[in-house]
């Protein structure tokens, strides 16, 4: 039975909706117990009777908080991201769901656990929604602010493997990000980043910005840099519309009356474009699943991240990346 390590207290809301969300998991599959990290006594209030056979509590007091320097994780091995990760590294746990600070979890993932062979840097995956029914993934968007076409071309594997392991896609299309669709275009990286993915099955050449949210292919690739500045404008215009949206609604009467008929539709759009929908980031290329959630996370969204670690731990995930890597590398 697969064990999962929870950083119970790195949230921005403290441990009640993590806590909530690991009990929504644990009611909805049976087949996982947990180790909540964190202290026992705010804990212990928390769990039902009834679940406490199946979260083990392993006590601490310390948190990284967000304000605190990624670095400081390094040295604060009492704090529960610390804690956690380190038992994933001793086998104790298989995977790990952390809401808490981001940068220390990819410092920590990486050193503690560490990366899977042929793996230079690891890089977060996050999914983006499409106008067609499915989702775009994409990666890097955040771990890595500078890449080279070597690091470009890691991403591409470990993301099409991901694609087809854990989210079930057969043959992913693969992207490049590049500021127009022929060869020639992109930096000197990105034409480099070219020659490199064009090794790998189903690479369908540069895509634009535009292509991400058209679903045009599975897997878009770009840096640290770009995708994090991609994804926090996705929010952005995501949350935008919707303001648009209310404030145009409510002048005046047969609007309303419209806003009735709309609302299923306005539903259907928050849960695609909702992050609580997916839960959480995987950090792809250690040798662990390590599942970076927001900040803000709801009980939802935790539960939908523990969803994430097991799918992902329960897959050849990890044997795929390092297989792929070492075929296309020869």
């Amino acid at each position: 039975m697969l064990k999962i390590a929870i950083d119970a207290m790195g949230g921005d809301f403290g441990p009640e909706p993590i806590i909530d969300g690991l009990i929504a998991a644990l009611r909805l599959n049976n087949n996982f117990t947990a180790v909540a990290v964190g202290d026992k006594t705010q804990l212990e209030n928390l769990i039902p009777s009834h679940l406490k056979n199946r979260v083990e509590i392993v006590h601490t007091e310390d948190v990284i908080s967000m304000t605190d320097s990624a670095t400081d994780a390094l040295k604060r091995k009492d704090s529960t991201i610390y804690k956690a990760i380190d038992l994933v590294k001793s086998g104790e746990a298989d995977a790990i769901v952390s809401a808490g600070h981001s940068g220390a979890s990819m410092s920590l993932a990486t050193l503690r656990i560490g990366r899977i062979k042929g793996v230079s840097r690891p890089a977060i995956a996050t999914l983006m929604p499409t106008s067609e029914n499915q989702n775009t993934l994409v990666l890097d968007v955040g771990a890595n602010v500078d890449c080279d076409s070597k690091n470009l071309f890691e991403f591409a594997v470990m993301g099409q493997v991901y694609a087809r392991d854990v989210l079930q896609i057969d043959e992913p299309l693969v992207g490049l990000l590049s500021n127009g669709e022929e060869e020639s275009k992109g930096n000197e990286v990105t034409k480099e980043a070219f020659k490199l993915i064009s090794k790998i099955p189903n690479f369908a050449g540069n895509v634009e910005g535009s292509d991400i949210f058209k679903g045009s292919v599975d897997v878009v690739v770009c840096d640290g840099f770009i995708g994090n500045i991609l994804l926090k404008t996705a929010e952005g215009v995501a949350d935008t519309i919707g303001q648009i949206i209310k404030k145009n609604l409510k002048r005046s009467l047969i609007s309303i009356a419209g806003a009735v008929l709309m609302r299923k539709v306005f539903k259907n759009l928050k849960v695609r474009v909702d992050y609580a929908e997916y839960g959480g980031a995987p950090l792809l290329g250690v040798k662990a699943p390590v599942i970076i959630a927001h900040g803000k996370s709801n009980p939802k969204a935790i539960q939908n991240a523990i969803f994430q670690a097991i799918n992902s731990a329960s897959s050849n995930l990890n044997n795929d990346i390092e297989e792929r890597l070492e075929q296309y590398s020869s």
